[in-house]
């Protein structure tokens, strides 16, 4: 019987494994292909690649500054260099702290505490049970594994899901209202601009940013991620799949007009849509933890839409855990 099982590869669920492995055997599962969740870098051609969920970490606690401190030392994290373009008025916080992005991908910070871990990919959780102390779950690639710890790390409509029969009265008093998000990655000629990135006041696009000011790479041509508001993706998350093309040419086009920059000339493009990017509103605990279940709950969702918060939420958790 192995000790502890952890879905979802995120800020969260990294965290939570990093941490627990220390004291326990330790299994992660991850529905996607690789280690990251919302912070996943889409890769494009060899080193080449988009962050298309997370784009950048500004800690605020004294904590999460650092923890984030000591990855900077070991070059897991870097500073993102500007000149970055703001066009909000009410956006002068952003301009007075730091913007720390991964080495070679966002999903950096999580790459790194799951280094010694054992992850398993493609596997998405969709039934769990308890059989008398043990967790039995069931994923749809037919396999059934036994495990004496759950620990989940997913959206909050997912979580729910999965563990209402469990957790009613968890639940039943949480009001969460997760937002999405939908990104377009591109490709287009070299613009002559020093922007790194954009934050617009625009109803429609909320963000965009030029990866190759991240100095990752170099490239002959330019690598931009497009990432619309939460108003306006809420509207037509359940649609853009079926209108790939009219949705990417629309950001696309909305971008080119905001920014005022000379795109002639577009060589790739796709579009991910994030149907539970973040929760606004803070609940009332950073986790949850049931001692007489053996099962434990953490995300970025119970503290609000930041990255931050789901380093705290696992912390938390831990905590909880081991004390």
């Amino acid at each position: 019987m192995k000790n502890i099982c952890i879905i979802g590869s995120g800020i969260s669920g990294s965290t939570i494994a990093n941490l627990l492995s220390k004291k326990y055997k330790v299994d992660v599962y991850e529905k996607a292909k690789g280690i990251g969740g919302r912070s996943s870098h889409r890769r494009y051609l060899n080193n080449l690649g988009f962050d298309h969920g997370l784009q950048y970490i500004s800690p605020k606690t004294s904590k999460f500054k650092k923890f984030c401190s000591g990855l900077q030392k070991k070059r897991v994290l870097k500073k993102w260099q500007g000149p970055h373009k703001f066009d909000h008025s009410k956006v002068l916080e952003n301009k007075k702290h730091a913007k720390l992005i991964g080495a070679k991908g966002n999903n950096a910070i999580s790459k790194y505490l799951l280094k010694n871990i054992n992850c398993i990919f493609g596997y998405e959780l969709f039934k769990i049970e308890r059989i008398r102390k043990n967790w039995k779950l069931s994923f749809l690639n037919g396999d059934v594994k036994y495990y004496e710890i759950l620990i989940i790390s997913i959206p909050f409509a997912q979580s729910k899901k999965l563990l209402k029969k469990f957790l009613p009265n968890f639940f039943n008093n949480k009001n969460v209202k997760m937002e999405a998000n939908i990104t377009v990655m591109t490709v287009t000629n070299k613009i002559k601009n020093n922007f790194s990135s954009f934050l617009f006041n625009d109803e429609v696009i909320g963000w965009a940013a030029k990866e190759n000011s991240k100095k990752r790479f170099k490239y002959k041509y330019d690598l931009w991620t497009i990432q619309s508001t939460f108003k306006w993706a809420n509207k037509n998350i359940l649609n853009y799949r079926n209108n790939k093309k009219r949705f990417t040419n629309f950001l696309i086009n909305r971008f080119k007009k905001l920014s005022k920059i000379n795109i002639n000339k577009i060589y790739f493009t796709n579009i991910h849509g994030w149907k539970y990017s973040a929760n606004k509103k803070n609940l009332n605990i950073q986790s949850f933890w049931s001692n007489s279940l053996k099962v434990g709950i953490c995300g970025d969702w119970f503290g609000g839409p930041r990255y931050e918060n789901g380093w705290i939420s696992a912390s938390d958790l831990y905590e909880k855990i081991t004390n």
